[in-house]
């Protein structure tokens, strides 16, 4: 009871009630040569993961009934699957709920398949393949309960044809701007280019869900302290960061204000070339090398630390505990996280960055597709990158809170400080919840 409980917490008893009347239908199939993949992503993506799919049935024989949702209705769908005891042999699955999965018997542990299999698993970046093991009271070390889909380093980029047409130069491939200067290019990209009175270039528009991690780590401040048991966004390294960001669009005007967002926002006018600095993640290249301008990487602006920093995110690749075929199903997900072939399908379409460590060495040198500094990629996953703290937690709700009613703070119309030390503890109350709700399901499970 107490593990439905906890899964069915993450859904809300009214999304339940509907979910209920609906169900999924069966998801593992009684033919012993067929397995069933569940996953997510854009139309581009699902094609480019099927092809690979289709890979894998050739070279082994085997037939994979995949289900492909998009990505808003994947972790309902996924809910729901495991609710009703009919969760696919494979799937993807957030790194965010990967704990719970693992005390609750959801997934797999596939240590055995992954000692004994031929692919190269031991190629696949550390860092991937720590994430997905759990000891049984953290993460990192012990079995080993997925394989990393991908490690997406959440890079910075910036509009070279945009910096060009304005005369601005080129920020360094290898030493990162102060936000000092930082502001000051984003200065010179703000203007008018077409003279028709109106600002229609912007230095850079920012996304404070994704882009606050690299300001507030490069400043020294930090979600959680290390044992991950005490919120600390209530301190002077994080309020100056979240305070740069606000100052940019309210005090130095270098990013699209409220209006000017109101019918494009930061991301469409970044795609219209108007935006100098902008995340390029890697699932982004497959859209963004199509685009009328030329882009590259740099490293995000530092703050106090002088050393930047982003994150990292990745989808877990399972096998599911009640899976009747775990070996077939676990050299699936293994075959999607590091085959050579499978990766060459997945890499050459602008997916992701290569999963293992030998095809990057190479892939890096590539100059012919954008972006050309793909290094920076690799710098962020070998040197400066992190996972966010909310994907190694019980439940991610503590991080969810910081954004509730952060909006007035990003329009200027409350108190950076003020603000802070009253969600610090709103977000506390999720993280001790989260924790205890984690010492009740080991007990129960043990």
């Amino acid at each position: 009871m107490r593990r439905r409980r906890f899964l069915s917490g993450a859904l809300g008893a009214s999304a339940l009630t509907a979910l209920g009347a609906t169900g999924c239908g069966n998801m593992q199939s009684a033919d012993p040569n067929t397995i069933t993949f569940m996953f997510r992503g854009s139309t581009e993506e699902r094609d480019v993961f099927s092809r690979a799919v289709k890979l894998f049935e050739e070279r082994y024989d085997t037939t994979v009934n995949i289900i492909s949702t998009s990505a808003d209705q994947y972790a309902t769908k996924l809910q729901t699957a495991i609710l009703g005891g009919r969760t696919p042999d494979v799937f993807y699955f957030d790194a965010g709920r990967a704990t719970a999965y693992m005390v609750n018997g959801v997934l797999a542990d596939i240590t055995p398949y992954v000692e004994s299999t031929d692919l190269p698993v031991d190629d696949i970046w550390q860092a991937g393949l720590d994430l997905y093991t759990f000891d049984g009271d953290q993460r990192g070390s012990g079995p080993i309960y997925g394989m990393p889909k991908d490690l997406g380093p959440f890079s910075f980029g910036f509009n070279k044809s945009l910096f060009d047409e304005m005369g601005v130069e080129h920020p360094d491939p290898d030493v990162p701007l102060t936000w000092d200067e930082y502001l000051s290019r984003c200065q010179q990209l703000t203007g008018d280019r077409d003279g028709d009175g109106k600002v229609d270039t912007w230095g850079a528009s920012i996304n404070v869900g994704a882009e606050i991690h690299a300001f507030l780590w490069s400043n020294g401040a930090d979600w959680l302290n290390e044992d991950l048991t005490q919120v600390t966004v209530d301190t002077p390294e994080f309020a100056e960061a979240l305070q740069f960001i606000v100052d940019l669009r309210e005090v130095h005007e270098v990013t699209p204000s409220i209006n000017d967002t109101e019918g494009l926002d930061g991301y469409q006018r970044w795609l219209r070339g108007q935006i100098g600095f902008f995340p390029v993640a890697p699932w982004d290249l497959t859209l963004y090398r199509t685009l009328d301008f030329d882009f590259d990487l740099c490293p995000y602006p530092v703050g106090a630390t002088g050393k930047p920093a982003t994150f990292i995110g990745s989808l877990g690749i399972g096998v599911s505990a009640n899976s009747t075929k775990k070996d077939m199903a676990a050299e699936l997900a293994m075959f999607l996280a590091c085959d050579p072939e499978a990766q060459e399908i997945i890499v050459g379409e602008g997916q992701t960055i290569p999963n293992t460590q030998t095809h990057a060495r190479e892939w890096v040198k590539d100059t012919s597709t954008e972006p050309q500094n793909k290094q920076e990629y690799i710098d962020i996953v070998e040197d400066y990158g992190r996972f966010v703290q909310d994907m190694l937690t019980y439940t991610p709700e503590w991080l969810h809170a910081f954004h509730t009613n952060l909006q007035p703070v990003l329009e200027g119309r409350r108190d950076v400080v003020e603000y802070l030390a009253e969600t610090q503890q709103s977000m506390q109350g999720f993280l001790d919840a989260g924790n205890e709700q984690f010492r009740i399901d080991q007990e129960a499970n043990s």
